[in-house]
């Protein structure tokens, strides 16, 4: 059976970048039936910043992406703005690790105050490296993690987490932080959630499933608020990671098969959670189609 008609199909986090498919990617997941993506930012250039100056021409691009596929595309787009947690390592490396943490921090401080004008609806991705850090990184690691909790609660935005992969331990270490910063544990996203970890054990933290065949089969039935993503790179030399643009809508088509009951399992991720954690409730694009 075909998805309801009013049901919208997002993609809750994916990137685009100029030098790869960009807006063309957006008309391919139009094609397939998605409705809305929220697109994060991430880096354009062959090296992470190094100034101010240079995250706003990142996050500029990223804006100038998400209106180029609304308007060619007819997909609405979310933005997403942060510098990326791994950015700061490489930037300990070229200035020194307190120019590094104050440009970070400076940089979220910017991405706040994009996110206060209306530029984006969210602060992310922040959070840590998904690999080991050395020891003597790991205070200027977790400071702007800390940073960034605060500049998302001032706002009143949610903060998408780029982490390792996190079992039911790590999700109690970083609840405990956001409960530390007062940021509410209800706008804090797991971004690339793959493990397989009972609701219960979330603390509250909202999961965003890479939208594999078999994650999707083992969260349909789970409580919400959750969503469903596929983390497109939008990256030539690595052409479809590390999901393809195409696949939400792919996997819901496939998940309308199975009934109407299944199909409104759907709401979750594409409705409810989005208006619960963002605010919002997308409708879908009228053009007289999927």
């Amino acid at each position: 059976m075909p998805l309801p008609s009013d049901l919208p199909v997002v993609d809750h986090h994916c990137h685009l970048s100029p030098d790869g498919e960009g807006v063309a990617a957006a008309r391919r997941f139009r094609a397939a039936g998605g409705t809305h993506l929220f697109l994060a930012t991430q880096n354009y250039d062959p090296s992470p910043p190094t100034t101010l100056a240079a995250y706003e021409r990142q996050f500029t691009t990223t804006t100038a992406l998400a209106e180029a596929v609304e308007r060619d595309a007819g997909v609405h787009a979310y933005p997403v703005l942060a510098p990326y947690p791994v950015d700061l390592l490489h930037q300990i490396d070229a200035l020194g690790t307190g120019p590094a943490v104050e440009l970070h921090t400076a940089a979220l401080d910017l991405a706040g105050r994009w996110i206060e004008e209306g530029r984006a609806v969210a602060l992310g991705e922040v959070g840590r490296p998904h690999f080991p850090v050395a020891e003597d990184r790991v205070e200027a690691v977790d400071g702007v993690f800390r940073h960034a909790l605060e500049v998302a609660r001032d706002v009143g935005c949610p903060a998408v987490l780029h982490t390792e992969d996190l079992d039911a331990a790590g999700f109690q270490r970083i609840a405990a932080l956001a409960v530390e910063t007062q940021f509410p544990l209800s706008r804090l996203v797991k971004h690339y959630h793959r493990t397989d970890v009972p609701p219960e054990a979330l603390q509250g933290i909202v999961p965003s499933h890479l939208a594999r065949r078999e994650i999707v089969s083992r969260v349909l039935g789970t409580p919400g608020p959750w969503f469903l993503e596929t983390d497109f790179l939008d990256d030539p030399k690595r052409p479809g990671a590390v999901l393809d643009i195409a696949t939400v809508p792919r996997r819901a088509a496939a998940v309308a098969l199975l009934g109407v009951e299944a199909a409104n399992r759907l709401r979750i991720p594409f409705e409810s959670s989005i208006e619960k954690v963002y605010g919002v409730r997308p409708r879908v694009v009228p053009d007289g189609g999927r």
